[in-house]
This record gives structure tokens, sequence and C-alpha cells, in this order.
């Protein structure tokens, strides 16, 4: 199969989460003998943190101007299986029009951003990514995010066709590693700054640091504002290449996942860095959102916390306690979210796509329902009860 994929980036993984995604992805169609084009706007910001200029799976074209690259992607397209136009793509209106007007077998937009979509449309924002004509033109949308956000998709953005494909890990990048005294920590978070997303990185990692000043936290991530209040026993990196993930996180007795706002709110929308710190075979301190437990078994191969003492109980949890949980969810990822996997998933969705689904008849406008920290159970205690949780 030829796929094209029109997408934000590849080739830079700086304040960002589809390269990684990407990556894994390609290498594992190539793997299976499928072949990948990529069209990446080569913006400047992306540019100056290039690093996999050339990507393993995929032909990487990067343009500057949209019309300089029309005639090689209407030539690729000729001969495409299928087409991806994904979200945050830069020239994602023109690119559609291109795959629409071109003869494509199977036609695709993958929002790998759509509680943030569903949040700004809802909102009577412009989403500069969607088309004018909104998703009815597709022959399939894909969601990063399942559950009432696949409605949504259809109801209001008009998708005729929805399946959720979520995140995945490539186990030949994150994996079980020694540790290096340079990343050394008791809890770690890896994640780019995000104003929705601050409150819980506040709760569960800069609070807790605060409470525990004889124990260390490390912080790796892009775009924070200059006036943070660093702890300081928070030592901090304003970026992390991924040929350095596996190390952070095998350096860390725990790293905490923090999900934004939006992700939250919708739930059934795990976070790539999730499937990766799982790969390398780091226990799991993470927020509450439902649908979690489709993923992870709270207290079995994640432990989840809704405040700052349940973050701090989580820290002190017995070690062999946390080992046998990672050990599960490293076990599951593998199983189920490697990058092989979501490949697979999306091969079989390009040649066998869902039948034309029914618009729901009640719109959610308003949303899924959104649970308060207070309704949600909490982590596990440190001699290591389970506790049960929805996921999202």
């Amino acid at each position: 199969m030829k796929l094209v994929v029109f997408g934000l980036t590849i080739s830079s993984s700086w304040g960002n989460g589809h390269a990684t995604l990407w990556r894994g992805l390609c290498r594992a169609l190539a793997q299976a003998s499928h072949e990948v084009t990529f069209f990446e706007c080569d913006v400047p910001y992306y540019a100056m943190h290039r690093d996999r200029p050339d990507p393993v799976g995929c032909t990487l074209h990067l343009y500057e101007k949209w019309e300089d690259v029309l005639p090689k992607v209407r030539a690729t397209l000729a001969n495409a299986d299928a087409a991806i136009v994904t979200s945050y793509c830069p020239h994602a209106r023109a690119a559609t029009e291109s795959v629409l007007s071109a003869r494509v077998p199977m036609r695709v937009f993958y929002d790998l951003d759509t509680p943030v979509t569903l949040e700004h449309f809802l909102r009577g924002e412009t989403v500069r990514y969607l088309p004018t004509g909104l998703l009815g033109d597709f022959d399939l949308v894909l969601s990063f995010t399942g559950g009432a956000a696949l409605d949504a998709l259809r109801y209001e953005l008009g998708a005729q066709v929805v399946a959720p494909l979520y995140g995945s890990v490539d186990p030949e990048t994150h994996h079980p590693c020694p540790p290096s005294r340079a990343y050394r920590s008791d809890l770690s978070y890896l994640g780019t700054y995000a104003e929705d997303r601050q409150a819980a990185v506040d709760r569960l990692f800069l609070d807790v640091a605060r409470k525990l000043p004889s124990h260390s936290f490390f912080l790796a991530g892009s775009l924070y504002p200059e006036d943070i209040a660093w702890p300081r026993n928070v030592r901090t990196l304003a970026h992390l290449p991924p040929g350095d993930h596996a190390t952070f996180f095998a350096s860390s007795k725990l790293t905490l996942n923090a999900t934004r706002g939006a992700m939250a709110k919708w739930g059934y929308c795990p976070s790539g860095r999730l499937f990766e710190a799982a790969a390398c075979g780091v226990p799991i301190l993470s927020d509450a959102w439902e649908g979690l437990d489709q993923f992870f078994v709270p207290g079995s191969e994640i432990l989840l916390a809704n405040d700052t003492p349940d973050a701090v109980r989580a820290i002190h949890t017995d070690p062999g306690h946390l080992a046998r949980i990672a050990a599960r969810a490293r076990e599951r990822t593998l199983d189920e979210h490697s990058a092989a996997v979501r490949a697979r998933e999306l091969v079989r969705l390009l040649e066998f796509p869902p039948e034309s689904q029914a618009t729901p008849r009640r719109s959610p406008l308003s949303g899924p329902e959104v649970r308060t920290p207070s309704s949600l159970p909490s982590t596990p205690s440190a001699s290591g009860g389970a506790a049960s949780m929805m996921r999202s």
C-alpha cells in the first residue's frame, strides 16, 4: 500500500508529540512492506530543532511554499492508495483540496488533537486545519480520541465514518535501559508546557516537590514560562530528544503522566508519553480521566492520583509493588499499543473501513460529563492496595 501523509512534522520532536508517533508508525509500515511519503512544511522553529532529517520508513518532502511543492503533491497522489491529512498541518486546507480532487481510493483526515479541535470549534473559534466544508467529504476520519469525541466528530463536524486510532510507541526507541546519574530522580515528568495542563503539573509534581524537599525531581520539556518558581529540588531541561527518553525514564523511581484539560474532559485519549514510559519499564503515576481503565488497570498496571497527598503516597509505594506495576504495564503496552500493532490497525481501517455511521441523535455540544476530582478514586496506598477507576 502506498500512503501519502500531510502532517505537522516528522523531522523534529521539539514541542510536539506528532513526530515521535509518526516515526514509529512509518518504521512499522515500512517493515510490513508499505510505502509512506510525508509532506512537511519547513518552518523555522522545527528547522532549528530538527533531530531526524531523514526519518526511517518514509520519503520526506520538506517544502517552504505550498505552490512550489504542488506538482510533487499531485504526482504522488496520482499513484497513492490512501492520503491522510492531519490536524495542525500548516497547509491542511490546501492539502485537503488536493486530496479530494485526486482519484485516491481512500481519503482520510486524522485528528491527533481531537479534544483541542472540538473545544475550539464548539466555542465558535476558527480551526485553521479544518476544511471549510468540515469533514463530510473524507472517506474516513481517524481520531486520537475515542468515546464521546467520536460522536462529536460526526454530529458537529460532519464526519461520515469515524474510528479511533490511538497513540502508540516504537519499542526500538523506547525500551528498558540502564539508568543515568544525569537524569536520576524520585519522580520525573516529560512534557511540553500547556496552559490547560499546568494545574495538574503543579498539583502532582511541583507541589509534591515542595512537600518532599529531601527527594529529587526532574522535568524535561519546552515552552515553560520564565516566571515559574521552580522548587530547589527540581531540575529542568528544555528539550529531551527521543533518543534520550528511555534513559530519562529508566533513571526515575516513578514518572508522571499529566493530561491536558481538554483531553481529560473528553476522556479516552491516552498520551503517547503514557505508552512510551510503560515501554521503558518505569512505573507510571497518572491523573485520572474516563476510559483510562481501557488501557491500563488502575492499581495493577498504573497508579492514579487526584491531588498532592495521593502523589506523595505514590512516591512512598513499596519498590517491589512498583516493579510489578511497571512489568505488567510494559507487557500490555507491547501486546496492545506498539507502533507495529497500530500500523496493522491503520492498514486494516484503510483496506476495510467501517460502514457509514448514523449521526447520533443527541448533540454532544456540551461535551461529556466532567467528573470532579473528589468523585474519582485515588492512588493505591503505599502498601500496594489496588484502586478501581474509570479511564479516558
